[in-house]
């Protein structure tokens, strides 16, 4: 059975394999993961080997747990970042401890409440950077953010990623 290409860990990030418990911590914070039993595990020469503990777990388990391992150590050591920006007469942002206040054009503000391990600032009333450990609850918490006014297809305004392009529909001929 083949061996998956090993991940080098960062210098100041410290990896503890315990059966098929993972735990990896670094200068941003610590994570931890459960293994699948069909993948193995070890640390040589400041590198993390995966090792498949049976076919089915290279075919099933061993590329998401490389993949898993490999935002692990990139997020304890370097972290990872989302932004959004606001778009539409009126829509601001506000960051206030863990709770993130939102002008949207709706009749009442949104508040937003921060989940843990996860740090919301606002450079600007009109941009939003989500900062965190797990690339996963980032992505999520952006999503949410967006969810509450998406943007909308004839003039753009809404809540948006950084950098997303939205395609702007024709309006409706008399």
């Amino acid at each position: 059975m083949a061996r998956l290409t090993p991940i080098a860990i960062p210098s100041g990030v410290q990896v503890t394999i315990t059966g098929q418990d993972v735990s990896v911590k670094g200068a941003k914070g610590t994570m931890n993961h459960k293994v699948h039993p069909s993948v193995k595990l070890e640390v040589k020469d400041n590198e993390v080997v995966f090792t498949p503990a049976e076919r089915l777990g290279a075919v099933m388990h061993a590329g998401t747990t490389r993949a898993l391992m490999r935002n692990m150590l990139q997020g304890v050591h370097k972290g990872f970042e989302k932004k959004l920006e606001l778009v539409g007469v009126g829509y601001r942002a506000a960051a206030q401890g863990n709770k993130l206040n939102l002008t949207l054009g709706f009749s009442h503000p949104v508040n937003y409440a921060v989940p843990a391990g996860i740090t919301i600032e606002t450079p600007t009333q009109t941009e939003i950077l989500i900062k965190g450990v797990n690339k996963h609850v980032v992505g999520q918490v952006a999503a949410d953010i967006r969810a509450f006014r998406p943007p909308e297809p004839y003039k753009g305004k809404g809540v948006k990623y950084a950098g997303e392009q939205i395609t702007l529909k024709e309006a409706k001929k008399k």
